[in-house]
């Protein structure tokens, strides 16, 4: 179990776990008959070796090997079902609106039993002669059930490989302590990772974890062992214990407040035949919202037993903080704290020997006798007492930072500015480098800016009415005042760090990776841990979407759905998805709205390119959408296929599937709170595809916000590539460029991106 762990783990870093010493590898040892079957499994699921990887293959048994490839195949799913609804679906059937129509009314009508001629389906559906040519389908066309599942996938048609490299146990440690320090938030990806590890490393003494996010993870690792007490040293505030407390409840690192979670939970349970508004139904017996609320408020009921009561009390009673210094740091989530308190007993254990400073706590916060810290900060700036204001916000650099553009505004660029380089240099260069690829947008009157909340769905943001008393070029000299000021902070932060180095490689690939700052990706990267923001090349002529869901689940009703939109230079658009099976350039597989028992079921869209580019397409926005009351489900899979070779579609399953001919794919976590979900973007002229993670909260594609989707876009494009910091690194340390990894003292590569962790440490400085 601990290797299959480690070896998903070094899988998402292109690479292989062995178990071996690394120094006791023999170049000169040629591979065994047991390699070179292995080499030629990992071939047909779209991976190649380095030479380092093929040597170290040669110390591990044909058992591991087999283990290793059994692990790889279930990653890439290839015991699942992958059969779709229609027959060699590159052909359309031909069904029409009508087709579905006419079987309605038969069935309404009672189909057979009415002298109807036609065929009754395993599923009870009867239809009609005349309408779905019935031996083009696996399943039923009109309920969308499936009756054949498929065995066996397509292997070996990828044009190009992804070479893996050997991972030992030096380098998943190495990856291990880059999660533990990072200065950003772990994305999903890194902490599934990071769960892993922890549980088999343990935590390290005396670790200095950067992340308050991280911080919770390490925490429920050590009271899941019984070590409350050393989780103390982690838990320096109230609101840390808040965050673990709601963390242990919810299962989300960041505190989202009830009615927030209830808000959603009605959200997610529109009418299945989708919302006229936000508080309108078409057909009001099938609106579950008002359930699903009473149950996600029945859920979030606070209830501790005496022992983990006693805990959190000694937390906050060790907490080095005066009274009220912990109320004001409480304030912010009173309401929350107010639930917490009856809850965990806190009153009762306050009265108690020892926990005196509780008691003086639990006394401030509730008679409040001191004005807070951001009372007063509001006050002076109601009363406009700029100096006041300033002189308060370079008290806390960090709400300076996250306030800058609005104080510029409201108080002048200049004044703001010379206060705000004061305390530059004390800021994380994460923050300093998120107001560099906010600052153009937010000072645009013109841009869409929007906001992606961490309850799964993306909303525009109205711009600053202060924008409007200025000229712009009074903006523009705004934006290029906020970059001057974080170019020349992390010069000096890169110009103060000690290096040997003379020299230094940049993969060219690393100008086309933005630096992931603010973007919280909710999706697992089980084959790779690409950025938000990353473009892939499209090889060949044809770009096919997949969709598979129902992974160890019992058969049952459960409707997912993939779509596309396709923009064109003419402002026209169509859309591909269950209800318009074919467009332009477009092919959809068929809409099931059911899975079978356990191995789940698949939906494809393929586009061909040609087709797109010569009638004018611009973008392709590629969703995928739970069109079934509730999130997407949990262990959804979709991606994309690419090959500069023809991919084959069964003319018996309709089977598209073949995991070498995949670039990229996401796991949906089970923490997730998002119904839909854009997850590429493919420009047509360009002839590459963005990976990007768009939450939105609709039944189907029709829903999407597609100004949003553009305004994202833009967003990450603008953003600072690794590239790009890098350069700035090389500039400020006097770095002279190398041609290849090899013959720097500092290499840079496609693969160390690989590594989100390693990419932030960057920005730990």
């Amino acid at each position: 179990m601990r290797d299959k762990k480690l070896l998903r783990i070094a899988l998402r870093y292109r690479a292989i776990y062995l178990d071996i010493d690394p120094k006791e590898i023999d170049l000169e040892t040629k591979p065994t008959p047991a390699v070179l079957a292995f080499v030629a499994r990992l071939r047909e699921n779209g991976f190649s070796v380095n030479e380092d990887l093929l040597h170290a293959l040669c110390m591990v048994s044909a058992t591991e090997l087999a283990d290793i490839t059994a692990v790889i195949d279930d990653v890439m799913g290839v015991e699942l079902n992958w059969a779709t609804l229609v027959k060699g679906w590159n052909v359309p059937t031909g069904e029409t609106r009508a087709d579905h129509l006419i079987t309605f009314f038969a069935n309404l009508i009672g189909g057979a039993k009415a002298g109807l001629e036609g065929c009754t389906l395993p599923c009870g559906c009867f239809i009609p002669e005349g309408t779905f040519p019935l031996e083009r389908y696996t399943g039923c066309p009109f309920c969308g059930t499936p009756f054949t599942t498929a065995n066996f996938v397509y292997k070996g048609q990828a044009s190009k490989l992804k070479e893996l490299r050997l991972f030992t146990e030096e380098d998943l440690k190495q990856v291990y302590h880059s999660l533990l320090a990072s200065p950003t938030p772990l994305d999903a990806t890194q902490k599934d990772s990071f769960e892993k590890l922890i549980d088999i490393y343990g935590l390290p003494d005396n670790v200095e974890i950067s992340m308050k996010e991280t911080a919770m993870l390490a925490v429920k690792h050590l009271v899941a062992n019984g070590q409350q007490a050393q989780a103390q040293a982690l838990l320096k505030t109230p609101t840390d214990i808040l965050r673990y407390l709601w963390y242990e409840k919810t299962g989300y690192v960041q505190i989202i407040e009830p009615r927030t979670l209830i808000a959603q939970a009605r959200r997610f349970y529109f009418d299945m035949f989708g919302p006229l508004d936000e508080s309108k139904y078409i057909f009001g017996p099938l609106d579950q919202s008002e359930y699903a609320g009473k149950e996600m408020k029945e859920k979030l009921k606070l209830k501790y037993n005496r022992k983990h009561c006693q805990c959190v009390a000694s937390w906050i009673n060790n907490l080095a903080l005066s009274p009220q210094q912990a109320t004001e740091n409480m304030n912010a989530k009173r309401g929350m704290w107010v639930r917490m308190i009856r809850a965990l007993r806190l009153g009762e254990y306050s009265r108690r020997k020892g926990y005196e400073h509780l008691a003086d706590i639990l006394d401030a916060f509730y008679h409040q006798e001191q004005p807070t810290w951001l009372g007063t900060l509001q006050q002076a700036r109601n009363n406009r007492d700029t100096q006041t204001v300033l002189q308060m916000l370079k008290q806390r650099p960090g709400l300076f930072a996250r306030s800058l553009f609005a104080t510029m505004l409201r108080f002048g660029c200049e004044e703001t500015m010379e206060a705000f380089e004061q305390v530059a240099d004390q800021m994380p260069s994460r923050l300093l480098l998120s107001l560099g690829n906010a600052a153009e947008k937010y000072f645009d009157p013109d841009a869409t800016r929007t906001a992606h909340p961490i309850t799964g769905y993306t909303i525009s943001i109205p711009k600053n009415k202060l924008l409007s008393l200025y000229s712009p070029a009074d903006l523009k000299a705004m934006v290029a005042r906020v970059k001057q000021c974080y170019i020349l902070s992390l010069r000096h932060s890169f110009a103060a760090q000690t290096t040997k180095a003379k020299s230094i490689y940049i993969a060219p690939s690393l100008f086309d990776i933005p630096i992931s700052v603010g973007d919280r990706s909710a999706t697992i990267q089980d084959t790779s841990c690409a950025l938000m923001g990353t473009r892939f090349p499209v090889e060949g002529d044809a770009v096919r979407l997949f969709l598979q869901w129902g992974k160890g689940l019992h058969a049952q009703p459960l409707d997912m759905d993939i779509s596309c939109h396709i923009a064109f230079k003419n402002g026209k658009t169509e859309e591909c998805a269950y209800y318009c099976l074919k467009a332009t350039g477009a092919k959809h597989g068929g809409d099931i709205r059911a899975i079978p028992e356990m191995v789940g079921t698949a939906e494809y869209i393929e586009l061909s390119l040609p087709e797109l580019a010569e009638a004018g397409a611009k973008y392709v926005t590629f969703t995928a959408n739970a069109y079934s009351c509730g999130a997407l489900s949990p262990n959804l899979v979709v991606g994309w296929m690419n090959s500069a070779y023809p991919m084959k579609v069964s003319e018996k399953t309709g089977v598209a599937y073949d995991p070498s001919c995949v670039q990229h794919m996401v796991r949906i976590s089970e923490s997730n709170l998002s119904r839909g979900l854009v997850f590429g973007v493919l420009d047509v002229d360009e002839r590459e595809i963005t990976w990007l993670e768009m939450p939105f909260c609709f039944q189907n594609i029709q829903g999407c916000d597609f100004t949003a989707v553009n305004a994202l876009l833009q967003r990450l494009r603008n953003k600072l590539s690794i590239g790009q910091l890098l350069e700035i690194k090389a500039e400020a340390q006097h770095l002279s460029p190398a041609p290849s990894p090899d013959e720097a003292d500092e290499a840079y590569t496609y693969e160390w991106a690989l590594n989100p962790a390693e990419v932030s440490a960057l920005l730990n400085m």
